[in-house]
């Protein structure tokens, strides 16, 4: 695939130079492996990638990630992606920009991802990191954290990081399946206790 890449973009530099056109920057080997790791990408809808600084700066982009399961869900995270020019030889530099409760990430946005460090292989692509920062957010490790802190509390005592994880969360969990339904928040009542659920939501009409 990345020969017909560099054919492509041969073809492209005859053209434009026969042309007259200014002449056409060329592609490293990393830009290719991106540019055909992003076509082929297959996400679920609670992932999406967008480019703040266009089609153009392939190697610098942005995924938001919406947890619909566990801890987080309802939530909405951003990560910044630095792709090098040796892609896939090294792994994408990665930061979440979103300020969570996370025993994988800290406060300066670092994140604990085996397969960002250690376990990185040039196999790996765009798409197996994104699925993998997803599954920190509906399965986090406290086994190998980042903060300590949050990792012990859920290692000890699950409810309590439940209920730490609801308030760093703006809404958290209830208020967001309320919204769901399209229910305005001051015109319903909840019945029942903060696990997470909804039992049963009153609309007044």
């Amino acid at each position: 695939m990345i020969k017909l890449f560099k054919v492509k973009e041969k073809q492209r530099e005859l053209a434009e130079n026969a042309s007259g056109g200014p002449p056409v920057k060329k592609q490293s080997a990393g830009e290719l492996r991106l540019h055909k790791d992003i076509s082929e990408l297959n996400l679920p809808q609670s992932c999406t990638i967008h480019f703040p600084n266009g089609k153009d700066d392939l190697m610098n982009f942005e995924v938001s990630i919406r947890p619909d399961d566990g801890y987080y869900i309802c939530g909405t995270f951003l990560f910044s992606f630095q792709v090098s020019p040796i892609y896939p030889h090294e792994a994408p530099k990665v930061k979440c920009k979103t300020k969570v409760y996370h025993p994988n990430i800290d406060l300066e946005g670092n994140v604990c991802l085996n397969i960002l460090r250690e376990d990185w292989k040039p196999v790996l692509n765009i798409n197996t990191v994104i699925y993998g920062l997803y599954h920190l957010f509906t399965e986090p490790n406290y086994e190998d954290p980042l903060n300590h802190d949050a990792a012990a509390v859920l290692r000890g005592n699950p409810r309590l990081f439940e209920s730490n994880v609801r308030r760093a969360m703006s809404g958290g969990p209830l208020v967001c399946k309320i919204k769901e339904l399209n229910f305005s928040v001051s015109a319903v009542i909840f019945l029942g206790g903060a696990t997470g659920q909804v039992p049963k939501i009153t609309k007044f009409v």
